[in-house]
């Protein structure tokens, strides 16, 4: 007797969920190796920089042990610079310095460029070509010379670096966000938003400024690193505040003796160094991870 053929039992294929954005990004920055080794440095030297004073209690500024001492011939580590003073207490704290100047100035560039970019890209007319005037004006200054005249004119102090810095870097946020608010002002859902009246404020804050947001976030994480850099030469020049120990300071206090003790600036040159490549392969692995077109490869 013929036996009926068994119904196929087999379940109908599993359909993957749709994975969001920021999920998307994150899957395609953690498999950017250079990206990760980046954020790994980056933490650990934010890690030092904020915990470090804690677990090693040394004063920067105080006189420890003889002057010039090389790394390895006493109880502290890194040796100790012209007038005495622990190499690896200065690293630890110029640590928090040199970091907290550099995202406040990066904050202000952030401020300054995205609203003037926005303003420009999302008028047009003449407000676009006024401000654009205006960022062509900071655009050919001389960076540096420029933020030591404003450093001289209002005395040396960290907040007034930081300012200093974020108002001679600015421009290419400003750049940046106008050709992301020019190019998204014109699509779609934009166009609705205005029909159902939004008001200007809306469109510019709520509904463009997210969706211009990534390349935004790159240029701001690389800002970062230009600003430790910045501040570096500053500091290196003599205008910092002299009573806050950073990077660029100890590399300025000990360049005239460089060759007898070559500890004292490669210390903090290559913290400087490590602090500014992981910013950079952060950044380059942000603007991969958001960028929809590498994300579909």
């Amino acid at each position: 007797m013929n036996s009926k053929a068994a119904p196929d039992q087999t379940s109908p294929p599993l359909i993957a969920e749709p994975t969001s954005p920021t999920r998307q990004a994150w899957l395609m920055f953690r498999g950017n190796l250079s990206a990760m080794a980046g954020l790994v440095i980056l933490l650990l030297i934010l890690f030092v920089a904020i915990l470090g004073p804690s677990l090693y209690p040394v004063s920067p500024t105080e006189m420890v042990w003889m002057p010039l001492t090389p790394p390895g011939a006493s109880e502290y580590w890194l040796g100790t610079d012209y007038i005495g003073r622990d190499i690896l207490a200065g690293l630890i704290n110029g640590g928090r310095v040199t970091i907290a100047i550099g995202l406040a100035a990066a904050s202000i560039t952030f401020v300054i460029g995205v609203t003037i970019g926005a303003l420009a890209g999302f008028y047009g007319g003449w407000v676009d070509n006024l401000l654009m005037r205006v960022t062509e004006f900071f655009q050919v200054l001389p960076n540096l010379l420029f933020a030591m005249i404003v450093v001289m004119l209002f005395s040396a102090s960290l907040t007034n670096v930081a300012i200093a810095i974020g108002i001679v870097s600015w421009t290419a946020t400003a750049r940046l966000t106008r050709a992301e608010f020019m190019r998204i002002r014109e699509m779609e859902y934009v166009k609705a938003e205005r029909a159902i009246g939004a008001r200007n404020r809306r469109l510019i804050w709520s509904v463009i400024l997210p969706n211009a947001a990534p390349p935004l976030v790159v240029v701001s994480a690389l800002s970062t690193g230009s600003a430790i850099l910045f501040e570096a030469g500053l500091s290196f020049l003599g205008l910092s505040d002299p009573n806050a120990m950073s990077w660029g300071r100890m590399i300025g206090d000990n360049r005239p003796y460089i060759l007898d003790s070559w500890w004292g600036v490669t210390f903090p040159g290559v913290a400087i160094f490590l602090t500014v490549l992981a910013i950079c392969l952060v950044g380059d692995g942000l603007n991969d991870a958001f960028n929809p077109k590498l994300r579909q490869r």
